[in-house]
């Protein structure tokens, strides 16, 4: 079964390619991305790998979380990323005269 990795710390300039082919060392990866702005196209400075089995993602994480890839990486399952988000975002009242 493929396990997600959350990755963080990456450089602008690092690329989804360059992402897949940095962890195939580390097994077979399935998929590789690179989060992007929408309007500006400008990398976010995380992205998402998935390799093809739990080993594998274990093994990326304990060979290369802290190494460099165009700067330090964060590698950590997806659903152990990072508790609190980096923005945190919340419904804001309006206030005023109510609608209707």
């Amino acid at each position: 079964m493929a396990s997600k990795l959350y990755v963080g710390g990456l450089s602008y300039s690092t690329t989804s390619e360059t992402l897949r082919e940095y962890f195939a060392q580390c097994g077979t990866v399935e998929s590789a991305a690179v989060i992007t702005d929408k309007f500006s196209g400008q990398s976010r400075g995380f992205g998402f790998v998935e390799m093809a089995t739990a080993e594998e993602a274990q093994r990326a994480i304990s060979e290369l979380n802290g190494k460099d890839l165009d700067g330090p990486l964060r590698a950590s399952p997806r659903r152990g990323a990072p508790a609190k988000p980096a923005l945190e975002l919340r419904h804001v009242r309006r206030r005023g005269r109510p609608r209707g």
